[in-house]
């Protein structure tokens, strides 16, 4: 009997070790292992190799997950204190699980367990078969019989070896999101993070690009994209070691962030959103913004709304016959959607400054005598609809809100108050601050039923924070205000499932698919201006797809309506301008932008995009959005500071049938002007993309912009 059940345990180990667990998508192979000491090895990522198990022929035997207080000098994937101590921690297979949960999508989990403490670390992937992404996170938990400390909790790690690699970032500031920048990798830790905690992603943003052996190139090359959903701070690190092999922790920043883990309690880290290509930067992107309309965000698929906003004719400085003055505006420019934005609401201390009023969100009776319901109502009667402006998470010291509940805001105690923006950030870890927060949503839509669209703001970054709620667990604080603002964003979604709202924060303060999926769209920046918003939006569409970005005309800048309009006419649609100003040619070249803008939506929204040529490469860019049935597409040709030394070739289009006819139109032109192409003939696919199309006639001049319609006859 003792016989076999040996036998049995050395067979039962047998079958442990030598498993493999594949994660794949149509083009994307992960796969683990179980060592001999019964650790999980990662032991390949890459393209997806023929025959179909051939990769689990790789020996790469480096640890999934890896744990700190162990013998791996690598910076770990999570660490712990126990109860005892003692700062270590050994993770030990037990068991996988993988199971369709849609058509298009696999669920695995692999669990893992200390065999000594009763520590549990579960790592979950979604593999999205079509559009080649995988999501990772991780659920850690115990029970022990008392409270540990996690000192690091990564969503995830992946193992990469090649000669070398380049890292392509996203940062900036205000006005100056998502300049991207690439550099060689050398030995040591390169580390992308923010410490922001509301307004995380106001100077570098949870995004990169990783490219293998070669610097990143559009449409060839080995390029992993990445990005963590989580709408607080986010840390990136890239770890070459010795060997020259390269490894990558993405996670929760754990800076200023000890969490003390309860018995039984799970801490559930945000997803790590990843693609791996063969074909560039732009199959990476393509696989995003395809995976973004079908899971990312709400309603992907769902109406967009153009709008207009009476920020930039008004500041603060309004009343209602002034804004129903702009109403005719919006009804002569065509747009859905009329949004009053900042300074209609306090009384006491009334917001026509930025100094006063926020956290008390009952209209102004000076400015707006009959409320906000008149004004939805004055809309409606111009066959438009009507949207607000909320910045809920924030207060000014003058307001009634401050004076009355001190307690729930968040600064130091025996420091002096400090200020950004004028204003405090409200202890959202408090749930009564929960209530108030879905309180001033739910009460502004349930007074003014009409309302049908809201800006969602945050101006604010976390520092000289303290939380009166949170007492002695300070620690905690980013971690429970990002928890606790999900928290309220569920409540909103429950009862307005889809009610259109933008996220934003300044600018592109808050970009990230942790708070997307509540989100139709976001603002990716105050700057406005036409010619810095085409790096903008360039940047912006490495990760997300052109319908949840918000471009608005603006007076920002110095270039002429027409070359602004085509460049917010490639992301979502709208307008912050006065309109009474435009002159006879301005107002019927704007509405009927919006007309082609309507026309023309679906394919930039829903289609392949290509970019054709970088503005950090030229003193030009054109991209090029296909529908997926190759029949139509819409190309944005932007000439940037043309120099007098700039050759502009032959532009050559990708994605087409090349089998197919296309006919070439210029579109959006302005009232008596004329196209100065002359592609009057019908062109195949095969020489579109061979010898492509000249879009800079007779040189070109600087600050100039087409848009053409290619349709296949």
């Amino acid at each position: 009997m003792k016989k076999l059940l040996a036998i049995s345990l050395i067979l039962l180990s047998v079958r442990i070790f030598a498993q493999n667990i594949r994660i794949t998508t149509h083009n994307i192979s992960l796969v683990y292992h179980v060592n001999q000491e019964g650790r999980l090895v990662q032991q390949y990522f890459g393209p997806q190799l023929h025959p179909e198990y051939a990769d689990t022929l790789v020996k790469n035997q480096q640890e999934a997950y890896v744990t700190a207080g162990m013998e791996s000098l690598l910076d770990p994937a999570i660490r712990v204190v126990h109860n005892d101590g003692n700062p270590s921690l050994e993770l030990k297979y037990i068991s996988h699980n993988s199971v369709p949960t849609a058509p298009n999508v696999t669920a695995t989990t692999i669990t893992l367990q200390d065999p000594v403490y009763p520590v549990t670390v579960t790592l979950h992937f979604e593999a999205y078969d079509k559009e080649d992404i995988i999501k990772a996170w991780t659920e850690i938990k115990h029970n022990e019989k008392k409270p540990i400390l996690l000192t690091a909790y990564a969503s995830s790690m992946l193992h990469i070896n090649a000669e070398k690699y380049w890292l392509t970032q996203f940062h900036g500031d205000w006005a100056k999101e998502v300049n991207m920048q690439e550099q060689y990798l050398t030995a040591g830790m390169k580390i992308l993070d923010s410490k922001l905690g509301t307004r995380a992603n106001m100077y570098q943003s949870p995004m990169f690009l990783l490219s293998v052996d070669q610097p990143a190139q559009e449409e060839n090359g080995t390029v992993l994209a990445g990005t963590l959903a989580w709408t607080g701070n986010f840390k990136f690190g890239f770890e070459v070691d010795e060997r020259n092999a390269l490894h990558i922790n993405a996670g929760i920043n754990p800076y200023a962030s000890d969490y003390t883990l309860k018995p039984a309690e799970v801490f559930t880290t945000p997803a790590f959103i990843f693609t791996l290509s063969d074909k560039g930067k732009g199959q990476a992107s393509r696989n995003f913004q395809h995976w973004a309309l079908n899971y990312g965000i709400l309603d992907g698929h769902g109406p967009r709304l153009t709008l207009l906003n009476n920020w930039e004719a008004t500041g603060m400085d309004f009343n209602e016959q002034r804004l129903t003055g702009l109403f005719g505006g919006a009804k002569q420019l065509g747009v859905d959607l009329f949004l009053l934005d900042d300074g209609w609401f306090a009384n006491k201390f009334p917001r026509n400054e930025d100094n006063a009023g926020l956290g008390d969100w009952e209209p102004n009776t000076a400015k707006l005598p009959h409320g906000l319901g008149y004004l939805v109502k004055e809309a409606e009667k111009q066959g438009i609809k009507f949207g607000i402006w909320l910045e809920p998470e924030m207060v000014n010291p003058r307001s009634e809100l401050y004076t009355k509940h001190p307690d729930w805001i968040l600064r130091l105690p025996n420091r002096a108050e400090n200020y950004y923006r004028n204003q405090m950030v409200l202890d959202l870890t408090n749930p009564a601050v929960q209530d108030f927060v879905f309180g001033v949503v739910d009460k502004t839509m349930s007074e003014n039923p009409g309302i049908a669209y809201i800006k969602w703001d945050c101006n604010r970054l976390l520092t000289n924070t303290y939380s009166p709620y949170l007492k002695e667990k300070q620690s905690h604080l980013f971690i429970e205000y990002t928890r606790s603002l999900y928290k309220v964003f569920e409540r909103v979604r429950a009862k307005y499932p889809h009610l259109p709202i933008m996220l934003c924060s300044g600018g592109g303060g808050r970009t990230d698919y942790g708070a997307l999926k509540y989100f139709t769209e976001f603002w990716p920046s105050d700057n406005t201006d036409g010619l810095e918003r085409i790096y903008i939006q360039y940047g912006y569409s490495h990760f997300f797809p052109s319908n949840t970005m918000a471009a608005h005309i603006t007076n920002w800048g110095h270039q002429s309506l027409k070359f602004r309009t085509d460049v917010a006419m490639m992301g979502k649609l709208g307008y912050d301008i006065k309109v009474s100003d435009f002159n006879d040619k301005e107002l019927q070249f704007s509405h009927d932008a919006v007309e082609t803008y309507r026309r023309i939506s679906n394919v930039v929204w829903y289609g392949n995009l290509y970019r054709l040529v970088s503005p950090y490469q030229e003193n030009r860019a054109v991209f090029q959005y296909t529908s997926d049935d190759q029949k139509k597409t819409i190309v944005f040709n932007y000439l940037m500071n043309v120099g007098k030394n700039d050759v502009f070739t032959p532009v050559k289009l990708l994605g087409l049938d090349p089998q197919q006819q296309y006919r070439i139109r210029e579109i959006n032109l302005f009232p008596g002007t004329r196209s100065s192409f002359h592609l009057d003939k019908l062109y195949s696919g095969d020489f579109l993309m061979k010898e492509g199309i000249q879009l800079a006639p007779g040189g070109g001049r600087s600050l100039t912009s087409n848009i053409l319609e290619i349709t296949a006859e």
